[in-house]
């Protein structure tokens, strides 16, 4: 009887301190912080400061910023683009705040919060082309790096991609008629732009976003509580300008990215796009 009365508190013990760490929010609370995964080193989103080393950026200040409303400090943790997800996964990171989109592949692995932006595949184009939607470009020759979004896009919108290592030789290969134009992210397609402007190459994109990628905070899957915490969180930085002061600090209309910020917080289930994988 002895012997079962200590097996059955031993059992009960395992459940009570399982029942624990299945809360992260409660877990979070007792450590009086949480830890936030952002990029070593990719500006505009985190990167070392030249001068205090600090990293700095606009998933940095999203960071502190939704630990503000967490109402708990952050611990930021530099990570490398391919660490995101197996350390969010592994528990050494409580969120990812590191410009990470919504695939297929990645919802089934991680919980997705809320989007706080909509990042958008650009096609890139010779400036007479400008005015074309996406349409016209079905079964024409487009350009990307070889095993990314950007080649996904082009094979959603019923094109042929033509595929490189690297986007400055996909973005090549549209100077020299290799292609009709280059596929890349917003960033990537207006630096493109302005490069080509400075050897003479007049360059535009095309009104029409090739795909949607909504951008939010990645959570380990079946935390309910703490899933719900954050996405309060992020609706509140919203409501009270927190996100938009962030983006307009780091890639709005007055930085050398000029993106203006039309997207808000909003449920991933009343956007209307169809994920990459």
């Amino acid at each position: 009887m002895i012997i079962k009365s200590i097996t059955a508190t031993l059992a009960l013990s395992t459940l009570a301190i399982s029942a624990a760490h299945a809360d992260q929010w409660s877990d979070i609370q007792s450590k009086g912080k949480f830890v936030c995964g952002v990029f070593a080193d990719v500006p505009p989103f985190s990167s070392p400061d030249p001068e205090t080393r600090q990293l700095v950026g606009m998933d940095t200040d999203l960071c502190k910023g939704l630990a503000d409303k967490l109402g708990v400090p952050v611990e930021l943790k530099p990570l490398s683009v391919e660490a995101r997800i197996p350390e969010l996964r592994q528990g050494r990171v409580d969120v990812v705040i590191a410009n990470l989109a919504y695939t297929k592949t990645r919802a089934e692995q991680i919980q997705f919060s809320d989007p706080y932006y909509i990042a958008r595949e650009r096609l890139v184009v010779k400036a007479p082309l400008a005015n074309k939607s996406k349409d016209y470009f079905n079964g024409k020759k487009l350009s990307s790096t070889k095993g990314s979004t950007s080649e996904q896009s082009i094979r959603l919108a019923g094109a042929t991609p033509v595929t490189f290592q690297d986007t400055g030789s996909a973005y090549l290969a549209v100077l020299q008629n290799k292609s009709l134009g280059v596929v890349t992210n917003g960033m990537t397609a207006r630096s493109l732009i302005r490069s080509a402007k400075e050897s003479g190459v007049e360059l535009a994109m095309i009104d029409d976003a090739m795909a949607l990628e909504p951008v939010g905070v990645g959570m380990r899957q079946g935390e309910a509580a703490f899933y719900a915490k954050v996405n309060t969180a992020l609706m509140a930085m919203e409501n009270d300008g927190t996100i938009d002061k962030i983006w307009d600090t780091w890639i709005g209309v007055d930085t050398v990215y000029g993106i203006k910020r039309v997207d808000k917080v909003q449920k991933i289930a009343d956007l209307d796009f169809e994920p990459l994988n």
